[in-house]
């Protein structure tokens, strides 16, 4: 089995680069900043085709990172009550981006995407989890977890859609489990917050490229009805 741990940790860096050029995305390399709670817009390279999408695509994308990131705070904090509440929003979340999805490619494909995003939304969970109860094996499983949870919706999407490429899909969700991979460790070593600052904007940048990947393509498949 290939270790998805070693090759995310490995190429974290080099997929940052990577992943911007090959999605055809604007990225810069950031600097620590204080912890925000507010989004930190990657500007596109060019104007989208259809910035309404594109405003949706992110805010739905940039939901699921703030939620998975609040369940991970209210872990690492003991609070069981608002870790609970922050599961059912990483679900609420996943169910909207589903139904997006079904809204170009039917229910079929929605309900597809979303038995996808529950995996994803399952390994950071037990990522999370065990890096508080301080389970490598348990770390370990996760980041396998991930990465075959990534190829899995890479293929998905780029089944659906031929403007998507799998490789680079797959290489993009890669990166964004090593920033979910990242942003425990920083929580759970109790590291600075301008160290967390700097990873939280580094992850809203590389969901941004993401999202923006999807409505592109969506957008050249669909462009009627697109807006």
């Amino acid at each position: 089995m290939i270790n998805y741990k070693e090759k995310i940790i490995m190429r974290m860096q080099l997929l940052s680069i990577a992943c911007a050029a090959a999605l055809g995305l604007g990225f810069t390399v950031t600097t620590p900043v204080a912890m925000a709670q507010t989004t930190v817009a990657a500007a596109p390279a060019t104007a989208p085709a259809a910035p309404n999408l594109h405003a949706a695509m992110r805010s739905l994308w940039h939901g699921h990172i703030v939620t998975t990131r609040d369940y991970a705070l209210a872990v690492f904090a003991g609070n069981k009550t608002a870790a609970n509440k922050s599961a059912d929003s990483v679900v609420a979340n996943a169910k909207q981006i589903a139904n997006a999805v079904a809204g170009f490619y039917g229910k079929d494909a929605g309900d597809g995407l979303l038995k996808l995003l529950a995996g994803h939304w399952g390994a950071v969970k037990a990522l999370t989890d065990s890096a508080r109860s301080k389970s490598v094996a348990g770390e370990d499983k996760a980041m396998n977890d991930l990465g075959m949870n990534a190829g899995a919706i890479a293929k998905f999407l780029a089944g659906a859609n031929p403007n998507w490429k799998e490789s680079d899909l797959d290489s993009a969700l890669l990166m964004h489990g090593g920033d979910h991979r990242k942003q425990v460790d920083l929580m759970m070593s109790r590291a600075p917050k301008s160290e967390q600052g700097a990873a939280w904007t580094e992850m809203q940048r590389h969901m941004d490229m993401i999202a923006d990947a999807l409505a592109d393509g969506i957008a050249k498949q669909f462009p009627n009805k697109a807006n």
